[in-house]
């Protein structure tokens, strides 16, 4: 079944300190060409029946994301799209 998936970041004016702390460690870790790095959410939502776009989007805008602060995307995804960069 496809799901919706919510993606929240910090707007690119708004400092991200975890972001920063993540950049800063990897030059320690032997990578030194990565120019920024920035922390986001990733949210899944199922729905009961077919998903619907315009109701996440509502989810997203009212509880998801904190609109002064962070912008999200909302998309559809299929189950065979899940990408897995696990070991």
């Amino acid at each position: 079944m496809p799901r919706v998936v919510v993606d929240v970041m910090l707007k690119p004016e708004i400092l991200d300190p975890q972001g920063q702390a993540v950049a800063n460690a990897l030059p320690r870790l032997g990578v030194n060409d990565v120019a920024s790095v920035r922390i986001g959410r990733r949210i899944e939502i199922e729905f009961t029946g077919e998903p619907d776009l315009n109701r996440a989007q509502e989810i997203a805008d009212k509880l998801l994301a904190n609109p002064v602060i962070e912008d999200f995307t909302v998309r559809l995804v299929e189950d065979d799209e899940t990408v897995d960069a696990r070991r």
